[in-house]
């Protein structure tokens, strides 16, 4: 059988703002995990369209595409130009979990919520005959499933190929956050075993690896597991966690100790009514200053996400967040409108209280308005946005936050990895367009770990080689 898996181009991949290296960071993991369901006779044909031009001349009998909301456009038009060739059309998604009957009339089978449970059932009756319209997800385990097929991924096209993911879901429920709407049904926060996701860090090449995990530290003991079977690993890694997670004794330092070299954080907002708002309740309460100074105190560099346009965000919220992010010394920020997809609670309320303001799903991907603001008007919210990048990302911005560092070591990475990240365009561009992205990994290594002076003592577990497992058995 000919399958074919696309991942289709977000629409803010192709705007005249984009950046060209923040979609060439990841490849489609989704995807390679489903393909690991298929038989090893299945021909299977990945292609990822934000780093690859699709080939759209093939004819292959089972075309399976991950739908995004800002690529649900075009993964419709993809989905209609196979099913005029005959293919058997597959949709599943963040997006088709949300709105399935918008979905459904493009495709013959529909996946709602993650598919460990459902792609086999699928598969077996496809190839009985009588594959059925929807596939719900209830049964929720990852203990069974497959090695993702890696052999599907073409790494030279990917600044970070060595991403992973090891767990699915997140144990908390904010109101704009897709995951309760995904996850319906069943557990919405679950992990591998540990042994699973040693094993899979063991096949990746290199030192550098990204957890994609939406809440990597969800499970403290999972995590702790974990972060001592890498002891000895010899990795450098980064991830996403929560300040309650920072916050917990022991647990950073064994995650930094195991590797660990920058952290995505959602502070979301600096005010407490606006958390309380959106159920961000892990937020509330928490120290962010203390919690920064602990990554800082052992070396461990921070990309802050924020969100404006929260209803008791007002016209100052652009300028008090960005100097607040600078004086803290936080390396990278990441900046969005508050966006109330379909299917999340905030989406719910909106609707009752008549602020939609469009349903054009290209314009959901966190740089527009779509919505009226309670305090502020949606042009005013809008150009507030651009500006907080522009004024958080000026070089004497960069400088000021470098200098909140109490080392030199610590000052230069900060100056090197903002710097690069956000005021070197061309360069970047060049790297992509010449190939040579795969490349870039020594550098990214050496920023991470090359100016770094980690104060951790050593732990007592310095496990080596096969006693990394036995030792994280025994850590249970």
């Amino acid at each position: 059988m000919k399958i074919k898996m696309i991942l289709p181009a977000l629409t803010e991949a192709l705007s005249p703002h984009c950046r060209p290296i923040k979609y060439s960071l990841f490849p489609p993991l989704g995807l390679a995990t489903i393909a690991s369901f298929f038989s090893p006779d299945d021909e299977i044909d990945l292609q990822d369209e934000h780093v690859e031009t699709l080939n759209l001349d093939d004819r292959p009998d089972l075309v399976v595409i991950q739908v995004y909301i800002t690529s649900a456009y075009r993964a419709y038009e993809l989905a209609d130009h196979y099913r005029q060739k005959g293919a058997y059309i597959v949709l599943g998604g963040l997006h088709v979990t949300a709105l399935p009957e918008e979905a459904q009339q493009y495709a013959d089978t529909l996946f709602l919520g993650p598919g460990e449970d459902t792609w086999p059932r699928f598969l077996a009756d496809f190839r009985a005959g009588y594959p059925q319209k929807r596939y719900i997800s209830q049964e929720r385990d990852l203990l069974s499933a497959p090695p993702i097929r890696r052999d599907l991924i073409k790494r030279q096209l990917y600044l970070v190929p060595n991403s992973i993911v090891v767990s699915r879901g997140c144990p908390h429920h904010c109101d704009f956050c897709y995951k309760d709407a995904f996850f319906q049904g069943g557990k919405s926060f679950y992990t591998q075993s540990v042994d699973q996701a040693l094993a899979e860090i063991e096949r990746l090449p290199g030192r550098y690896l990204f957890f994609l995990d939406d809440h990597l530290f969800g499970n403290g003991q999972f995590a702790r597991e974990l972060f001592t079977g890498m002891l000895g690993m010899n990795r450098i890694w980064q991830a996403a966690g929560t300040i309650q997670a920072i916050l917990q004794p022991n647990l950073l330092e064994l995650a930094v100790e195991s590797g660990l070299r920058s952290l995505f954080i959602g502070f979301e907002t600096l005010n407490a009514n606006n958390l309380r708002q959106q159920h961000k309740y892990h937020n509330l309460n928490r120290d962010y200053t203390a919690a920064i100074r602990r990554l800082q105190d052992l070396g461990v560099m921070i990309n802050g996400s924020f969100v404006f346009g929260m209803d008791e965000d007002d016209e100052s919220v652009f300028e008090t967040t960005v100097e607040w992010a600078i004086s803290q010394g936080i390396e990278t920020a990441t900046f969005h409108i508050l966006t109330p997809y379909p299917g999340t609670a905030l989406y719910e309320r909106m609707v009752q209280e008549g602020r939609i303001l469009t349903q054009n799903w290209d314009l959901y991907d966190t740089r527009h308005v779509v919505f009226q603001p309670a305090k502020m008007s949606a042009e005013t919210l809008e150009r507030g946005y651009w500006q907080a990048y522009k004024d958080f990302y000026r070089w004497s911005a960069i400088w000021q936050g470098a200098a909140t560092k109490t080392t030199l070591n610590h000052r230069l990475r900060h100056l090197v990895y903002a710097g690069s990240w956000k005021k070197f365009e061309p360069f970047w561009d060049w790297v992509i367009r010449t190939h040579q992205l795969a490349k870039m990994m020594p550098l990214l290594e050496s920023v991470l770990q090359g100016f770094i002076s980690s104060p951790l003592k050593p732990l007592s577990l310095r496990p080596q080689g096969s006693n990394r497992r036995n030792i994280a058995l025994r850590a249970r």
